[in-house]
């Protein structure tokens, strides 16, 4: 079966994601970090990751923001920006001014391993950002990208370029490309059982009964 991403975003979220990456024997790919809501656009976030890898800097460079704007110049639509810093709360890496580029690209969302500023008006905005904290400090001097385009680890999770990832309300999920079709399907199949196992328990069938019967709950 093909699936669309608007399919993905209506039909799936990250739990069943991670159930069908459990299925598959892929049981962390969920950051261990806590990744914030601060716009979900009121649906899933789903998209190909384009990653980012950040340092903190006490010192000036004479363009601290070259591979920031590029990777965001660069963004394609459906990508996510993924923005690696190792937990770092030094200042805001990202705001208003990045989200409205990188949504003129087609970018449908960013996933910040850091601190993020302007939320009130990137929440106006449609678009989904998920970041660990919120700063009023810029970053220029503080932080800076220095590779854009690579692998990169957030949480204990391997997150690289192209990679389908997930966001919403309980958390961040990465599907690595070479097992993309079989977690899609899996995740699918998980998806309407759980919604005959809805039905069931409605109808006044017990937990265990249903368990029994769908083995899912």
């Amino acid at each position: 079966m093909h699936y669309t991403y608007d399919d993905m975003r209506e039909q799936l979220y990250t739990a069943v994601v991670c159930d069908a990456l459990d299925s598959l024997g892929y049981r962390r790919q969920s950051p261990g970090a806590q990744f914030l809501p601060y716009s979900t656009g009121g649906r899933t976030l789903v998209g190909r990751c384009k990653t980012t890898l950040w340092v903190d800097m006490a010192h000036e460079v004479p363009n601290p923001f070259e591979l920031e704007l590029k990777a965001v110049d660069e963004c394609r639509p459906d990508d996510v920006l993924i923005a690696a810093t190792g937990g770092s709360l030094r200042s805001a890496i990202w705001g208003e001014l990045l989200t409205t580029a990188a949504m003129n690209r087609g970018c449908v969302g960013a996933v910040i391993d850091g601190a993020v500023r302007d939320v009130a008006a990137i929440s106006k905005l449609d678009f989904p950002l998920y970041a660990r904290a919120t700063s009023p400090y810029d970053s220029q001097n503080r932080q800076r990208v220095i590779e854009i385009d690579v692998p990169v680890e957030i949480g204990g999770v391997l997150f690289s370029p192209r990679d389908l990832v997930f966001a919403d309300r309980d958390g961040v999920v990465i599907v690595p490309q070479h097992i993309e079709k079989e977690a899609l399907d899996a995740a699918w199949e998980k998806v309407h059982g759980e919604n005959k196992t809805r039905d069931s328990i409605r109808q006044g069938m017990t937990a265990t009964e249903v368990y029994r019967r769908y083995g899912i709950l």
